[in-house]
């Protein structure tokens, strides 16, 4: 006699697999998202003084997004409301970071940075963390969650970001203490990297 429920209990038995891998990709999927908590990080170790300047100025005074240029100068708000201008950090070595809350590699990079700026801010580094794109209230959240004490700025018209050329995020800009752009990197930096820039190992003209 065939039994009634045989296609029921067939369909059951492929379905099962199938939810079971829905299962386990839940938890897989929602530690590569923006959410994923980042790791302590620790400082690199710099022997030395932060990115020495150059031998002589660049011969082309006019700023331009190029290595060996001047910064273009900007302003944009910071969290508290304030303007913030890049000029305004003449005379320090400035690492402007462009970086969204929704980016991976953002928000696993910027522990290193929180880090390297306590470390060196008293010798003169500060960092500059520019958002992309998005509303002031995602950006208060993101750097809470973090607790970021270097300036994050908003650009919620991207035009820094613009100006700068960024393709994608993050992406750092080293810019030395006479406001020269000694180094440009695409992607999460490492210790190693922050520590060989920053000692000028690896400063104008490699890119």
């Amino acid at each position: 006699m065939q039994d009634a429920n045989g296609p029921l209990r067939l369909a059951s038995c492929l379905l099962l697999p199938a939810i079971l891998l829905i299962v386990l990709a839940v938890p897989l999927l929602s530690g590569c998202g923006s959410d994923q908590v980042a790791l302590p990080a620790v400082a690199p170790e710099i022997a030395g003084p932060l990115l020495p300047s150059l031998a002589e100025p660049p011969a082309e005074p006019r700023p331009a997004v190029e290595l060996g240029r001047y910064a273009p100068d900007f302003t944009l708000t910071d969290l508290n409301g304030e303007a913030v201008s890049l000029s305004d950090w003449r005379g320090q070595v400035v690492l402007l970071n462009f970086w969204a809350s929704w980016c991976a590699p953002c928000r696993q990079e910027m522990p290193l940075l929180q880090a390297t700026y306590s470390a060196y801010a008293d010798d003169g580094l500060v960092v500059l963390a520019v958002n992309m794109g998005e509303e002031k209230r995602r950006v208060e959240n993101f750097a809470a969650d973090l607790a970021l004490t270097f300036p994050v700025l908003t650009d919620e018209e991207i035009t820094a970001g613009t100006l700068y050329r960024v393709r994608g995020a993050p992406t750092t800009y080293f810019i030395d203490r006479d406001g020269v752009i000694r180094q440009r990197y695409v992607g999460p930096l490492s210790a190693e990297m922050l520590a060989s820039i920053l000692s000028g190992k690896r400063a104008f003209p490699n890119q």
